[in-house]
């Protein structure tokens, strides 16, 4: 077990729903990326979700791509991510970590150098928009290095493959709660419960669901049916143009405190 399926077995123990804010590495300020990292943790995350920025994000709605735009324009790298992975393990070496992104700059790094590194460093697991199941035998120096490869299913996903995707699923499966990308403000509850209940009850991990979700209202409603709420737009657009880590912690605190108090009200 790695530090992914410990949390999420001590959250089923205690019955409670993980929390998972996704953040930007090095937005909004690079020199804040690990007191952001560990303020997170403070506000009641359970596992962080790091997006390694990209120049020709896929699924990244307009906030995410603003916070990539801003992070590669300050000069953020894949190195520079797992740099700040492995200062944020010096003082924390429970809560996991995933790396968000996508194929080219694992690919330029090295699969085999990239996976030996990111273990290293206190990585977790990765979810890699453009890498489909199908195509995932790439990555198998990652899952030979020891780390997790988060899966994605959608609404719009056909039967025959969503069964491949719970079979193969491992850490967690992030289910996407609807077609399109990240930051939409259009979450219907109701659409996808039973949904999930039943990828929840055929997954050979937990299901975690995301996009969409904004607030302690509507991640109290996804808890109701899923293992974990991933919440990330309305947080990075919430840190944009902090300038200082006083304030970066004030503001994950202002916005995270509230949907931990709403998840754990059950």
């Amino acid at each position: 077990m790695n530090r992914i399926d410990r949390r999420f077995a001590a959250l089923k123990s205690a019955g409670r729903t993980g929390l998972i804010p996704f953040v930007t590495a090095g937005d909004p300020a690079p020199e804040h990326a690990v007191a952001l990292m560990h303020a997170l943790v403070e506000s009641g995350a359970d596992l962080i979700e790091l997006g390694v920025p990209f120049s020709d994000p896929m699924a990244d709605g307009p906030v995410i791509q603003h916070a990539s735009e801003r992070a590669i324009a300050k000069g953020v790298g894949l190195a520079d991510v797992l740099g700040w992975v492995a200062e944020f393990r010096r003082r924390d070496v429970d809560t996991p970590v995933v790396l968000m992104g996508y194929l080219n700059p694992i690919e330029i790094h090295g699969y085999v150098r990239f996976g030996e590194e990111a273990v290293q460093a206190g990585v977790d697991g990765v979810l890699l928009v453009d890498c489909p199941l199908e195509e995932s035998a790439v990555l198998a120096p990652l899952r030979d290095a020891g780390l997790r490869q988060i899966l994605l299913a959608a609404p719009t996903t056909a039967p025959e493959r969503l069964a491949n995707l719970c079979k193969a699923a491992e850490g967690f499966l992030y289910y996407v709660s609807f077609a399109g990308i990240t930051g939409a403000a259009r979450l219907s509850t109701t659409d996808i419960a039973a949904r999930v209940a039943d990828i929840r009850s055929h997954a050979n991990a937990p299901v975690a669901v995301g996009f969409g979700v904004r607030d302690a209202g509507s991640a109290k409603a996804i808890a109701g049916f899923a293992d974990a709420v991933v919440i990330g737009s309305a947080l990075v657009e919430r840190l944009e143009g902090v300038a200082s880590a006083t304030e970066v912690a004030d503001r994950v605190l202002g916005f995270l405190a509230p949907i931990r108090s709403a998840l754990d009200a059950g």
